[in-house]
């Protein structure tokens, strides 16, 4: 009797461990599927890119098509002000590919501007790595990339701005002056 018992009770356990342990088995994983991260505090991202030089995050997948960086309420308010300048730039014809512009730089000293405050042309305040004065065949609003620099708004216009002389914004005059008036090739991407 003991013996049918067994016989009995050998495939009932066996029914109850098996297959938790081939559900395990397949739980594993190899590294083909896996997503490494490597996430530290306080990381950069400008204009929805994160800074590579900061090392921050690597091996993270933003550029996949159809990913919208998300915008931080400073980029819509500045979208938002310059949105008013939108049919202008739809009809702008700018210049067909690259081409050379002569680059300086500028702060918001008063002995540059005539003003310390650091509104531009547009009414927005200038943002270092983003505002840009252009000439005036470039309207207010207009997205341009400097090849080894990045993308620039043109935000602010001045006196000696003409022709193809850009002034990028700066921070500090010790920048601005170690940038000095360089030939540089940019694009409009708008």
């Amino acid at each position: 009797m003991r013996v049918i018992s067994m016989l009995v009770m050998l495939p009932m356990l066996w029914a109850t461990i098996a297959p938790q342990y081939v559900s395990a088995a397949e739980i594993t994983n190899t590294d083909e599927t896996k997503i490494k991260f490597e996430i530290k505090d306080n990381i950069d991202m400008v204009g929805g890119i994160i800074q590579a030089d900061q090392g921050a995050l690597k091996n993270v997948p933003y550029d996949f098509p159809g990913y919208e960086p998300v915008k931080t309420p400073d980029e819509l308010m500045r979208e938002k002000v310059l949105a008013r300048f939108k049919d202008k730039i739809a009809k702008t014809v700018f210049p067909e590919g690259k081409f050379i512009i002569n680059a300086s730089a500028y702060t918001a000293a008063a002995d540059e501007c005539g003003k310390s405050d650091g509104i531009t042309a547009s009414g927005l305040k200038v943002k270092e790595s983003h505002t840009i004065a252009c000439p005036p065949q470039f309207p207010l609003g207009t997205k341009i990339n400097i090849e080894g620099y990045g993308n620039f708004v043109c935000e602010d216009r001045g006196g000696a701005i003409k022709g193809n002389h850009f002034d990028i914004y700066m921070q500090t005059k010790k920048q601005a002056f170690a940038f000095g008036r360089r030939n540089l090739t940019a694009e409009v991407v708008n």
